[in-house]
């Protein structure tokens, strides 16, 4: 499929691009109406096509806690008759908790941990099943609160009884900005993992005093132009981080939910890394 398409999607999914607009320029990449309605669902994100981890030898189950705006949820997973575990706070992309994160989180449970996925638009009341309303339900939440709400994620993992008050996160996209932040901001997390996500403020890198692993998709160039002055905060602050950019694979390139950009070396390795990174960190 043309880069093209997948930078055109792209610029949909993260900017203020309406489905009309989208859709004749789509048409125009693809040389007619019919021909970009064909090519949609190999690129749209289908939770049809997620990864289904089975759940024989895990626990899960949907809890609740208060944010700063409303009533939280969350999905847990863990592994059955476990006593005490580290957590691993697993943060979505932009269309809130979905099949594919889900699925990610029941991947963190049967490597060990106390997985929790929280759904960062649940204060908002009945949600909507198309993503682009989804998406822009994303348009009306205040970052300064989503960032409480995942701070208060972490302290949520510290008071369960099954918890041993080790914890690190994972984040997609904007889960992998979530991530980033949550290092910034919370001093005894012990691992982030950032997965194609924002980088944060530069000057506030120094705060960080997690270990730090970085994925990137070399085609992202959204994103990939903050890696520069984030890795160079990193080095000049001492923070101990592991940075990978995975050559020829595009942003979301982890997602088994999108057909067009999901690359299943760099997913797999990606996450092998992400694993063996959470050992170091997280079982020490």
């Amino acid at each position: 499929m043309k880069q093209e398409i997948i930078d055109l999607y792209d610029e949909y999914t993260h900017k203020p691009l309406s489905r009309p607009e989208f859709l004749n320029r789509l048409a125009l990449l693809t040389g007619g109406m019919a021909a970009a309605l064909s090519i949609l669902p190999m690129i749209e994100v289908n939770a049809a096509n997620a990864n289904i981890t089975a759940t024989d030898d895990l626990e899960t189950e949907t809890i609740t806690y208060q944010g700063i705006n409303g009533t939280m949820s969350a999905y847990v997973a863990k592994p059955k008759n476990a006593k005490k575990l580290a957590a691993v706070i697993v943060i979505h992309e932009n269309r809130g908790l979905n099949a594919h994160i889900e699925d990610v989180a029941r991947r963190a449970a049967k490597a060990g941990y106390l997985a929790i996925a929280p759904n960062i638009l649940s204060p908002l009341g009945e949600l909507p099943k198309n993503d682009d309303e989804l998406r822009a339900k994303f348009s009306t939440l205040k970052p300064e609160e989503s960032l409480e709400n995942f701070i208060r994620a972490v302290s949520y993992a510290k008071g369960r009884k099954d918890c041993n008050g080790m914890i690190g996160c994972v984040g997609f996209c904007w889960g992998g900005a979530m991530a980033n932040n949550l290092a910034v901001n919370i001093p005894d997390l012990k691992a982030a993992v950032a997965y194609y996500g924002r980088q944060p403020e530069t000057a506030k890198v120094a705060q960080i005093k997690a270990a730090v692993m970085l994925h990137y998709g070399g085609l992202d160039t959204r994103v990939n132009e903050g890696i520069p002055a984030y890795e160079a905060a990193l080095k000049t602050s001492n923070i101990n981080y592991e940075l990978f950019v995975y050559d020829n694979v595009n942003h979301a390139f982890h997602n088994d939910t999108a057909p067009a950009r999901y690359n299943e070396a760099a997913a797999k390795l990606s996450w092998e890394r992400t694993l063996g990174f959470f050992a170091k960190y997280l079982k020490a």
